[in-house]
């Protein structure tokens, strides 16, 4: 859900800009925003549009003559949920080419667009390279913050083009050296994409994309001095786009595992060297960022919550309930890591990746692994994907991804393998092996799992018996004694 909440239109749009816009832009993101992959609320009607911010950035009738690009904020309320807050970058244009016309919401009719059409500018290349050259600028346009890394380096010819990856923002490509991440669906805050990669480019590590420029929404007084905090009030401003440096060349581990997994082809070392990458991210995250110790009630109250999301989806899932009561016991041992209160403090919680798969990991030609998208599960809150959780978090999700890409095919043996390879790795520089932890890593994969069932049953019925699968093994495994590394040649218990 989202957690939107700005205070007021800024002014510094202009007075001929705001009266009439929303009313123009009403009919046509009716139509067009149901059909975009990052609309959250597909199969809900929508009430009621309102203009969270608008910010001229280059104005019909300026340098580019007749044509215009403008930044919206604009909150959306359906039956049954909050408000979402999305971010468009809107191009007018009297005569939209023929290339464009697939990115087009319509013709404006009246307000202060009437007569253009607007379209989606960041399949643009004219717009997104307008919107380059203002990130190469750091200062103010409007309540729109533009901050610049004093490193970036920006050579001419970046012809931009619209990644046509699936996901769930825009991302623009801006020839073999950068890419703008844009993040669509908003909520007030630091988006943790940029939080994190920053932290861990400040620190030096190689595991990361990292940003070279931002931009950011401020709340509050639009005539604030440039890098004045976004209201009086003390609210952080709004991560908006994320510029970082492009992979060419890399591959995402979710392709390579399905390649190999197809002609059984062994991916163990690539797979024990992804543990060693995400083992370096975190020893690097715990460096930069702080670290808690969770005592018994953290750990109580977390085991809690999983239960909690476990009876959603049981009630949601009739395929999960016979499974219910052997998977809650997997909680309980969570719960009890932490009884008389001196247990739970050696179990450290720290900021991590917060979605990791084997799609969020590039292999570069160098055969060295990335990993990207740092914003966590984007269908979370925002305040909780920035919270510290035990990192152990992060290899259950992985886990899960292996088994994912062996269920693909139908070859279970080959995620037993890998998912060893990579606990295996991981322990070569975190110095502990993650099967030292049975009952952590039994409890964050069953709720990964619990996730994954309700996710599948919503959007992809036919991938449901995959979560399924991981569930009934995980009913029947005991968490309760330890697991060596030698003990089994899988990774979970």
């Amino acid at each position: 859900m989202s957690d939107s909440s700005w205070t007021r239109v800024p002014a510094a749009t202009g007075p001929d800009l705001v009266p009439g816009l929303l009313r123009s832009l009403d009919p046509l993101l009716r139509r067009w925003l149901p059909r975009q992959r990052w609309f959250a609320g597909k199969g809900l009607p929508i009430g009621e549009f309102r203009l969270a911010a608008a910010t001229e950035l280059v104005p019909p009738g300026g340098r580019l003559g007749p044509l215009g690009l403008l930044h919206v904020l604009v909150d959306v309320e359906q039956p049954g949920r909050p408000p979402d807050c999305y971010q468009l970058l809107l191009g007018a244009h009297p005569l939209l080419p023929s290339a464009l016309v697939r990115a087009a919401l319509g013709p404006a009719v009246g307000g202060p667009y009437d007569g253009l059409t607007l379209y989606d500018a960041p399949h643009d290349p004219r717009m997104a390279a307008i919107l380059l050259e203002r990130l190469k600028l750091p200062g103010r346009s409007g309540t729109l913050r533009f901050t610049t890394e004093p490193t970036a380096d920006f050579p001419p010819g970046l012809t931009p083009r619209v990644s046509t990856a699936e996901q769930s923002n825009t991302s623009v490509v801006y020839g073999d050296r950068y890419i703008l991440k844009l993040f669509r669906r908003v909520s007030p805050g630091s988006n943790p994409d940029l939080e994190l990669s920053l932290a861990l480019a400040r620190a030096g590590s190689r595991r990361v994309a990292e940003p070279v420029a931002w931009f950011e929404a401020l709340d509050g007084d639009a005539d604030a001095p440039d890098g004045g905090e976004a209201s009086a009030g003390g609210r952080e401003p709004t991560t908006l786009g994320v510029l970082q440096r492009f992979l060419p060349g890399s591959s995402d581990g979710w392709a390579l595992a399905l390649a190999r997994v197809a002609e059984d082809g062994d991916f163990r070392a690539e797979a024990a060297a992804l543990g060693r990458a995400t083992a370096e991210v975190h020893r690097a995250l715990a460096s930069a960022l702080p670290v808690h110790r969770l005592d018994g009630g953290a750990l109580e109250r977390m085991a809690a919550a999983m239960t909690r999301r476990l009876e959603e989806t049981a009630a949601e899932v009739p395929a999960v309930r016979p499974h219910t009561g052997a998977l809650r016991a997997a909680y309980d041992d969570l719960a009890k890591l932490g009884a008389g209160g001196s247990a739970g403090g050696a179990v450290v919680a720290q900021r991590i990746h917060g979605d990791l798969h084997l799609g969020q990991a590039l292999r570069g030609p160098d055969g060295e692994w990335v990993l990207i998208d740092f914003e966590g599960e984007p269908a979370r809150p925002l305040a909780e994907r920035r919270r510290p959780a035990p990192p152990v978090q992060d290899v259950a999700g992985m886990l899960r991804s292996f088994d994912y890409a062996a269920h693909h095919s139908g070859n279970g043996p080959w995620a037993a393998r890998h998912r060893a390879a990579f606990c295996s790795g991981y322990a070569d520089v975190a110095g502990t092996d993650p099967r030292e932890h049975p009952v952590l890593i039994r409890a964050f994969e069953t709720d990964k799992a619990v996730y994954e069932a309700r996710y599948e049953a919503r959007h992809r019925p036919a991938w449901l018996p995959i979560p399924l699968s991981a569930l009934a093994r995980l009913a029947a495994s005991p968490s309760s004694s330890p697991l060596s590394a030698s003990d089994s040649e899988e990774c979970s218990p």
